[in-house]
């Protein structure tokens, strides 16, 4: 990669990642409270039954109770059946390399060495990494379980019981959250279609007020970027009758685009908006209307339209009105109007059990290397001192093993501060505390759900913290768990909280120093991969069939938007990772967030341009335009494909010759302005200013980084 100027950091830009990071973390969300509340009642369930019928492994039932659930009913049921499965080859592996290798001491430790090295290749080479994850996690845990002085029967016994305790569980889970799906007023699809009208009503609302929030802008944009690819999915399994199923179809293409069209709102003056502040407001009345008829189930009354003296004047604005309007109609019952309902999903191609290059690529083999070398003296570490509580050591290694020295930090952290936190502070203080004054399983339940709830809200933000939750909840369930009765000892949390320990300070001599990749260069790569897809998408759409140019166009908005939080994932490694570079690489982690917040802006207007290029009702354009668009769009693939390559080092490629139409220019802009055939088409006046932005913001982008890598 180029080398990039830099400003030196402050502590202050440390302290302000920390508070982003807890603020968006722990922000309330839709559908959050509900979430977290079904993973308690499933923890608490599965906890009652435990004790009651004295389940072995009781403790790791609850967890996984606790970390099964999803927003979606069926992504808990096809995560309960990859865990089942896996867990259920990981018991037949262990149970065979048990007959063959138990009887000698020397061939059991090969064993064990060799099998902490496939469980961490499996992780890289297995193309379903969750199923690769499962079946390495019931391995580990149950290694230590072999090494105990108990008859062979009861090893056997317990390994069993470990597949029998985690699957019933997590069949409780499924059950729960099939209830609740039920129970629910409206289902997961009309949710996702509420949430996104609310959104955009709020936005104008605040517009319309003239007190614009970021936070209301920031969502609109974020619903713009993530598309309705979700949307679809559920869609496609809601098990509608065809004519329902070609309803609401169009229904999520006509919501998605006008979050779209919202999310293009700050490319207009805000002289010119608060002008048409009426119609704004008019408009988030139409849309909460809307929305309330979806959660009460109603069908929409006649449209109508809005009133002259609040007629939206910005053509966003009039073209929102219009798409109001349609929702409405096909809601009524009216016949789809041609254009907005998406063609079928084409079905997804078998994945294969392992990834193509799973046996020619090296990086995996050295990291399955890392992975079993660290797990190993941690593994050795405990049996030659004779203390087995420290087995944790091993765990850690397993469940904190990233591809980059920070990822791995940070998950290290996080399960370092989970640990004491639900071991040392929850554990230690209820067993000091509030345990020898508890006299039944009432008062524990009731000590257990408040364990839970503070654990699960923290499990239910975004990934960069919900380790962190997990680990709280771990931690206080395998202390208070275990045995039948109230733990007494304090050596349980001790111990627990020393292995991690253990494992940590070996994954830092060990996992980080041998061929240690650093996050800033994942960082780069990934922003460099984002400006690729961009480009693509800039060119698109290529097929000439409409189906094969949606769904392409859908495809490459979820692999960059995959990008995107990839990308800030990254950024919180490079924040814990320690060394003479420290204060270069922060720095420039902060330029390339400040770049692909420019890149989400192009991005999001690239979405609402594509309209244009894909001929959508309400988007059609005068010919010239239209030849001038396309020249448009390639030219500034190749500013994209350009910077791509000055920031990875390599050599600038000239750009194709520009094809006969000319692409659009300021001059083009004016032209069409002033012609007056055109100069009142909604979808001009629409389109102009759109061109324009990403011309400016490209030009802006292109400029920084060059910028930036000439000093």
């Amino acid at each position: 990669m180029a080398t990039l100027a830099y400003q030196r950091p402050s502590l202050s830009d440390s302290l302000t990642w920390v508070r982003d990071l807890l603020r968006e973390e722990l922000a309330f969300y839709p559908g959050r409270a509900a979430l977290f509340a079904r993973m308690v009642f499933a923890a608490s369930l599965v906890m009652v039954i435990n004790e009651i019928f004295r389940v072995p492994y009781g403790a790791y039932g609850a967890i996984f109770a606790l970390i099964l659930s999803r927003e979606r009913p069926q992504d808990t049921l096809q995560a309960t059946k990859t865990m089942i499965v896996s867990f259920s080859c990981a018991a037949v592996y262990v149970l065979v390399g048990a007959i063959i290798f138990s009887g000698d001491p020397t061939l059991r430790l090969l064993w064990v060495l060799l099998t902490l090295f496939l469980v961490f290749f499996g992780l890289k080479v297995v193309s379903n990494y969750t199923a690769a994850a499962r079946f390495g996690y019931l391995l580990i845990i149950t290694i230590p379980l072999w090494d105990q002085r108990i008859t062979a029967e009861d090893k056997v016994v317990q390994t069993l019981w470990a597949v029998g305790a985690i699957s019933y569980a997590s069949l409780v889970t499924v059950l729960i959250e099939f209830v609740y799906a039920r129970l629910q007023r409206v289902d997961t699809l009309t949710s996702a279609l509420i949430e996104r009208l609310w959104c955009t009503a709020s936005m104008l609302r605040s517009w319309s007020r003239n007190s614009q929030t970021i936070t209301s802008e920031h969502q609109v944009t974020q619903l713009a970027i993530l598309g309705t690819s979700r949307m679809r999915q559920d869609l496609l399994r809601s098990g509608y009758s065809p004519e329902v199923l070609q309803q609401m179809g169009t229904v999520v293409a006509l919501v998605g685009r006008l979050v779209d069209l919202a999310a293009n709102l700050q490319d207009f003056s805000s002289e010119r908006l608060r002008a048409d502040e009426p119609g704004m407001d008019a408009l988030a009345a139409r849309i909460e209307t809307l929305a309330n008829d979806l959660l009460l189930k109603r069908i929409p009354g006649h449209p109508g339209v809005t009133s002259e003296n609040a007629a939206p004047n910005v053509p966003i604005l009039r073209e929102m009105d219009r798409t109001v309007t349609l929702i409405s109609e096909v809601l009524a019952g009216s016949d789809s109007p041609s254009g907005y309902y998406p063609p079928p999903e084409r079905a997804a191609p078998a994945r294969q059990f392992l990834v193509p290059d799973a046996f020619s690529n090296p990086d995996y083999v050295r990291f399955a290397i890392r992975g079993g070398l660290a797990a190993s003296l941690c593994y050795l570490t405990y049996n030659l001192v004779a203390w087995k509580g420290i087995s944790t050591a091993v765990t850690t290694c397993y469940l904190t093993a990233l591809s980059t020295i920070g990822a791995s930090r940070q998950k290290q952290i996080l399960r370092f501060g989970g640990a004491f936190v639900g071991g040392v502070i929850l554990g230690f203080g209820a067993q000091v505390f509030l345990l020898p004054a508890i006299d039944s399983i009432v008062g524990f339940l009731l000590l257990f759900i408040a364990v839970s709830i503070f654990a699960a809200w923290i499990t239910t933000s975004g990934p960069r913290l919900s380790y962190f939750g997990v680990q709280i909840a771990v931690a206080f369930y395998l202390i208070n768990l275990q045995e039948f009765k109230f733990q007494t000892s304090l050596a349980v949390a001790r111990d627990r909280v020393a292995g991690i320990l253990l494992g940590l300070i070996v994954m830092w001599l060990v996992f980080d120093q041998l061929w240690g990749a650093p996050a800033l260069r994942e960082m780069q790569r990934t922003f460099v991969s984002s400006l690729r897809l961009l480009a693509q998408l800039m060119r698109a759409p290529v097929s000439s069939d409409s189906g094969i140019a949606i769904e392409e166009t859908y495809s490459l908005r979820d692999i960059i938007a995959t990008n995107f939080e990839t990308l800030r994932q990254h950024a919180d490694g490079v924040m814990l990772e320690f060394g003479k570079t420290r204060e270069h690489d922060i720095a420039v982690r902060s330029q390339l967030l400040r770049w692909q917040l420019r890149l989400r802006e192009a991005l999001r207007l690239r979405i609402a341009l594509l309209k244009y290029r894909l001929h959508l009702p309400g988007f059609e354009l005068p010919e010239p335009l239209q030849r001038g668009q396309k020249a448009f769009d390639t030219r500034h693939a190749e500013r994209l494909e350009s910077i791509a390559d000055n920031i990875s080092a390599r050599r600038r490629i000239a750009p194709a010759q520009e094809e006969p139409n000319a692409p659009i220019t300021e001059e083009t802009i004016d032209i069409f302005r002033s012609r007056k055939i055109w100069a009142n088409s909604p979808a001009v006046q629409t389109f102009l200013p759109l061109v324009s932005r990403l011309e400016s913001l490209l030009n802006t982008l292109e400029r920084e980084i060059e910028l930036a890598a000439d000093n």
